[in-house]
């Protein structure tokens, strides 16, 4: 299976990719939690359907030492016991921010405010920009229907 389209080979796509790349590395020197921003971005991935960020993520996640039972649990996160109530609502901003639209109000303000009750401004400034920097490459990838199954940790 190939992609439809190699972004990276136009000049001016990758010129816009590489901001939106830069942001992301950025975030990695935010104080929130590296396994928090990976369960974030596995999430984010799982629900917009994009198999080479949930590839990247998983991989990337495991080999940072999460552990595997945590990112298999993800997907049913409500149910599982094996998640911090951080990151229970780092989950929940996320599936709110990324299913924006199926909400007349967006982001619930209980949802904020539980949010809030466990990160600091910093950290909420960072788990919001990661779950917005994350909905884009699902959206691209997922548009150019990016295989997956190849990803080797570290590559990006």
């Amino acid at each position: 299976m190939n992609a439809r389209l190699n972004v990276a080979a136009d000049p001016v796509a990758m010129k816009a990719w590489k901001h939106i790349i830069a942001a992301s590395k950025a975030l990695g020197e935010s104080t929130l939690p590296a396994a928090t921003r990976e369960l974030v971005m596995l999430r984010a991935s799982q629900i917009n359907g994009c198999a080479a960020c949930i590839d990247m993520h998983t991989k990337e996640a495991f080999a940072a030492g999460e552990e595997a039972v945590r990112l298999h649990l993800v997907v049913a996160w409500r149910e599982a016991t094996v998640f911090t109530d951080a990151e229970r609502a780092a989950l929940e901003l996320t599936e709110e921010a990324t299913r924006i639209a199926d909400a007349a109000g967006g982001v619930s303000d209980e949802v904020w405010a539980n949010a809030a009750k466990h990160y600091d401004e910093a950290q909420l400034a960072a788990l919001i920009t990661q779950i917005a920097v994350i909905n884009a490459f699902n959206r691209a990838n997922v548009i150019v229907q990016q295989p997956a199954g190849g990803y080797v940790p570290g590559q990006h």
